[in-house]
């Protein structure tokens, strides 16, 4: 994959995907930086990757704070020597139709979602324009593409990163800044499990499987699979570009 030695920051790298990215990452020999809000977890898996040999640190990092990214970046630049890779991983979800919805839940799945894409983007770049070079891959979701009942703020969260990434990898090539997404499908984590609990979660799950052609629910590890092909030298001819992940159930070109 040739990113031994890179050197990559993590929004969100505690758990789920982005925790299957940090420790994919690092077994493919790049240091990593997680940040995250949960401080136990974070160090969990910074302990985790350290254990392959490579350098890890971990921030308790409010991603939606212009301040604290900043310096968390800052940070891993003074220890690592460089930015390299950057993932925006961070975001929630919350199932609700639309009209039961209200302003503070906006603000927060926009602020945690979207927001903390701008922040981490705007902190990274300069230090990857500056060594003319960088890789920034970020979760899109096919909730995005195609969207989804009872996740329409969720959905234009997920369409707006995946939009601005078209935009920023325009921006970025003359630098040799590539900027590309990933677009999960259903994916089995806890945010999956915590939206889909009792009887009637369990029904829609067993639908959802049914309908995806490979017949299985996407895993963290599949996603991180494909984060690490893009931000390899095997993709380096690729950008603005998003790649579903989801056995097939959509088939977007």
């Amino acid at each position: 994959m040739s990113i031994k030695g890179k050197n990559a920051v993590i929004t969100g790298g505690a758990n789920g995907i982005g925790k299957a990215i940090t420790l994919r990452l690092a077994e493919e020999g790049a240091n990593v930086a997680v940040l995250d809000l949960q401080d136990g977890p974070g160090q969990e898996v910074a302990g985790q990757a350290r254990e392959g040999g490579v350098e890890a640190l971990s921030f308790q990092c409010d991603v939606t704070s212009y301040d604290q990214v900043k310096k968390a970046v800052a940070q891993t630049h003074e220890k690592l020597g460089s930015i390299d890779i950057l993932i925006n991983n961070a975001g929630i979800d919350r199932g609700l139709p639309f009209v039961k919805t209200d302003p503070e839940l906006w603000e927060l799945i926009i602020n945690v979602n979207y927001r903390s894409f701008l922040i981490a983007s705007h902190v990274c770049i300069p230090y990857m324009i500056e060594q003319n070079s960088g890789n920034i891959v970020s979760l899109g979701s096919d909730a995005g593409r195609i969207g989804n009942p009872g996740e329409v703020l969720y959905c234009g969260t997920k369409a707006a990163i995946m939009a601005s990434s078209k935009a920023l990898a325009k921006e970025l090539a003359r630098y040799n800044i590539r900027v590309n997404c990933v677009s999960p499908g259903p994916v089995k984590t806890e945010l999956w499990d915590r939206l889909h609990e009792g009887e009637k979660g369990q029904r829609v799950t067993e639908a959802v499987t049914k309908s995806i052609p490979l017949r299985r629910l996407g895993a963290p590890q599949d996603v991180a699979n494909v984060v690490a092909f893009f931000v390899g030298d095997d993709s380096s001819y690729l950008t603005g570009q998003v790649l579903s992940i989801d056995g097939g159930l959509t088939m977007i070109g």
